[in-house]
């Protein structure tokens, strides 16, 4: 499975980003897939993550209700939808995946990564 994170970028305080992921390889539809973040000098963090059926999601409370990752199994590719951004969320961001019907908020549960897609928010 292999995949590729796109959709970063400068933005400012209050605007919105799409983040997608797409994903190549075998079979998407049985893949949880994850967002994590990395800022400088900080651990790479948890963001949201959305089970293989759609049907589940997870977020980190400091996106809750900003946040909302989907999927779409036609497209083999999955999103991150981000409203309302401030500058703590400026990091690299990127997208993972598990051979799992659960979600997981470990890094390291995760198999498959893409490269990081740079969001940077400031006025």
């Amino acid at each position: 499975v292999q995949l590729q994170a796109s959709g970063g970028g400068l933005v400012q305080p209050g605007g919105s980003l799409r983040l997608s992921c797409a994903v190549s390889g075998r079979t998407f539809s049985s893949v949880t897939m994850g967002w994590f973040r990395q800022a400088p000098g900080k651990e790479r963090e948890f963001v949201a993550a959305i089970s293989w059926s759609g049907g589940s999601t997870v977020y980190a409370d400091s996106v809750k209700g900003r946040f909302t990752i989907s999927r779409d199994n036609a497209k083999n590719t999955f999103y991150l939808q981000m409203i309302n951004l401030k500058p703590e969320d400026t990091a690299v961001y990127s997208c993972a995946g598990r051979r799992a019907t659960v979600v997981s908020r470990s890094p390291s549960q995760y198999t498959y990564w893409g490269q990081g897609t740079q969001v940077t928010v400031s006025s």
